[in-house]
């Protein structure tokens, strides 16, 4: 069984990426090209926005964003305490301040309501607060409506890190589409994702468009060899672009409905348990990147993943360790107290899940968990 079935995806489009890569081995254009303008119009148009700009991976679409907004020394950046690294590793990256805060319980996503104490914390500690990065954990995304407000409020900028949100929606406004500017992770096991590393930056603003343009390429001016800031080197292959293409034909015209239900078959199925399963509102979509559930106190998840193993049934742990206690941040960031996570973090577990599970293999991961 395969956590997440990327070798099925590929049996069902093999014959539409077999010609999509050939096209671009024989044109013989491996960097940019028509193949990266066309998914990029065709990314904007899904989404929603004006302007979507493709790059090499997911971390470097974050930083390109912080960098367009020139965050950096004496300037704060909160960040939920529940999420993967680079969504604060890009923060000290440019040079500014992560603040960590807590997570909600019933969708791993940050807590509103912490945002306006995180601001407090950074000013007492002489920091300016310029940015919120709300993820899209797991599919999901974040409550946009309120974070918005509290943005606004305060005067923040708001940064959407869709890498697992993409095709999500609330009230049929899309995922990448909430923030200021929104980023989202084309990693293959993506709800979105290709054959290699890639990603993209979402907005609707023309001059933060350009300078992420300029930023992704050596910050480019007029031309590749005009040099008019210093940027990095981030761009998406055309070969990957190609394949991208492909899948999101297949990702509109079947995934992300089949991805759901197989969500509500995994509901169905362990509904009545002890197992606190993960929630979506009325109006809102997940793209269900993982399909991760809680564990009741007192269960021993090395224990379970254990069993599952030996039946051949893959789980993945996201994420053990908060924020606020990587190495790296030491000394080089603040925490608000964050007792949601800590707990989210001895009891999350992820089963396998995607568009193209079958019936049978979670019909064999639901016998087993609840046994």
């Amino acid at each position: 069984m395969e956590f997440r079935d990327l070798k099925a995806q590929y049996r069902f489009l093999k014959q539409e990426i077999d010609m999509a890569i050939s096209d671009v081995l024989e044109s013989g254009r491996f960097i940019g090209g028509s193949e990266v303008d066309a998914f990029e119009r065709e990314l904007a148009a899904y989404v929603g926005v004006k302007h979507c700009i493709t790059c090499a991976n997911g971390t470097d679409a974050l930083q390109l964003a912080l960098m367009a907004w020139g965050i950096g020394e004496g300037d704060a950046v909160i960040v939920p305490d529940f999420t993967f690294f680079s969504s604060g590793e890009v923060v000290s990256a440019v040079g500014a301040t992560p603040v960590f805060v807590d997570a909600l319980e019933d969708s791993f996503n940050i807590d509103p309501e912490e945002i306006v104490p995180a601001c407090e914390l950074a000013r007492k500690n002489g920091l300016n607060p310029r940015v919120v990065v709300a993820v899209d954990l797991f599919g999901r995304p974040a409550a946009y409506p309120e974070i918005r407000k509290v943005c606004q409020e305060q005067e923040l900028l708001l940064l959407e890190d869709g890498a697992q949100g993409f095709g999500g929606s609330i009230g049929g406004k899309r995922a990448c589409s909430f923030g200021d500017i929104s980023t989202t992770s084309f990693f293959p096991a993506k709800p979105l994702g290709c054959y290699g590393d890639g990603g993209a930056v979402f907005t609707d603003n023309n001059e933060w468009a350009d300078l992420i343009r300029s930023f992704a390429v050596h910050g480019k001016g007029s031309m590749k060899y005009d040099n008019v800031r210093i940027g990095m080197n981030s761009r998406l292959d055309s070969v990957q672009a190609a394949i991208l293409q492909v899948k999101l034909f297949a990702f509109i015209d079947h995934e992300l409905n089949d991805v759901n239900e197989a969500a509500a078959r995994y509901d169905g199925l362990l509904q009545g348990s002890s197992f606190i399963l993960p929630h979506v509102p009325e109006r809102w979509v997940s793209s269900w990147a993982q399909y991760t559930l809680r564990l009741p106190n007192g269960i021993d998840r090395d224990g379970v993943q254990a069993k599952l193993n030996t039946q051949g049934i893959p789980t993945m742990v996201y994420y053990p360790k908060p924020m606020h206690k990587q190495t790296a941040f030491d000394g080089r960031s603040l925490s608000l107290p964050c007792p949601v996570t800590e707990q989210l973090c001895k009891s999350v577990l992820s089963l396998p899940m995607g568009p193209y599970i079958t019936d049978s293999d979670m019909d064999e991961v639901a016998r087993a968990l609840l046994k």
